[in-house]
Order: structure tokens, then C-alpha cells, then sequence
């Protein structure tokens, strides 16, 4: 079975490379949606999936960490890296060129992390990350699954290249989760929300 949850943020970023001048040449923001698919062929005790409220908590704060904030590709200008960290207190640096579906591949890489080194307490068996889709606009969007999150052809996302400003960790519940991910600590679903 499979269950969907969306999340909204506002964000900037600069496509390089792409035909779109617009895109590639000026700083430009969106309303994103993105929409996360999960799936199990299990029930928990709720007889369902997984509570969406558990998706409230390191789920919900890494998607929130992009909501106005500056997402930068670590391969751009290093003058133009420097200038927008100094002007902004909420940037994220990635790995990759900040389009819609490097944002798939990387919502779907980081959420699978956060499923994998989550203790479940509610009896939920097997749910993993089906998919995510990313809405840059009303008409476009982007569909990421598992061949597509971690296939080699499409430069791959390593979470350890993710930085994210120290403005963005203070706003989070524990300022440390991003370094406890890579570390592989454990986080523990609560019994109750």
C-alpha cells in the first residue's frame, strides 16, 4: 500500500547551465510542493502505513529547512557562493544544480536515511520511501524514484556534501540532527504525538 504526504516551501536558486536565461542567469524563486509516497505491504497497530504525524518531526524539519532559504550548487562561482552566504542566513550548498529533479533526488535520498535509522515503536514494518514528485510550478514537476535517487548517471547525491547554514540548525528542534543522519545515529519514533 502506498500513502502520500505533501509539504510546501518557498525557495531561490539559479539552474546554470540551462537553456532558460531567466533560469540560468538570474536569481529566481517558487512555490514548491512536494509530495512524498510511502509504502508498506504491512500495517502498524493503527492499521495504517505510517502516522502521518510521525512525518511531522526530521522528515518535515529537513523539507522546512528549505522554506526561504537559498539553495546553492557547491560547483558555482565561488564569488557568487560567498556573497549569497553572507547576505542570507538561510542557505542550503548541495552537490548538485538546485533543478526540480536534483530536489527529488535529494528529498528522496534524505528521507530514506531518516526511515532507515528510525526506530519504530508502533509496530510499522517495511515502509520505505516509494517516491517523491517535486512541483517547481503549477505546471511542472519532477518524479524521483529508487533507480532514479541513487543511479550513478545522474551524479550522485551524497548527503555528507550537503551544508546547511547555521541559521537553518538553530530553527531546528535539535541542532544537531543533520550531523547525527550522517553519523547514522538512531532517531526513535515517539509513542505518542
Amino acid at each position: 500500500m502506498i500513502i502520500r504526504k505533501l509539504f510546501k516551501f518557498e525557495n531561490a536558486h539559479i539552474v546554470r547551465n540551462c537553456i532558460s536565461k531567466r533560469c540560468s542567469q538570474s536569481i529566481h524563486g517558487h512555490s514548491y510542493k512536494v509530495e512524498l509516497f510511502f509504502k508498506s505491504d504491512t500495517l502498524d497497530r493503527g492499521q495504517m502505513v505510517y502516522d502521518f504525524g510521525l512525518t511531522k518531526l526530521t522528515i518535515k524539519e529537513l523539507i522546512d529547512s528549505f522554506d526561504h532559504a537559498i539553495t546553492l550548487w557547491s560547483k558555482d562561482n565561488p564569488e557568487y557562493l560567498k556573497d549569497m552566504k553572507k547576505w542570507s542566513r538561510r542557505w542550503i550548498e548541495i552537490p548538485v544544480n538546485p533543478s526540480a529533479e536534483q530536489f527529488a533526488r535529494i528529498f528522496f535520498v534524505m528521507v530514506d536515511h531518516v526511515l532507515n535509522q528510525t526506530i519504530m515503536v508502533n509496530e510499522e514494518k517495511n515502509v520505505t520511501i516509494d517516491s517523491v514528485i517535486v512541483h517547481e510550478t503549477d505546471t511542472g514537476y519532477a518524479k524521483c524514484d529508487r533507480f532514479d535517487a541513487y543511479n550513478e548517471k545522474m551524479i550522485p547525491i551524497d548527503l555528507k556534501e550537503i551544508i546547511f547554514s547555521e541559521g537553518i540548525k538553530e530553527e531546528w528542534t535539535d541542532s544537531l540532527m543533520w550531523d547525527k543522519l550522517l553519523k547514522g545515529e538512531m532517531f526513535i519514533n515517539p509513542k505518542e504525538i
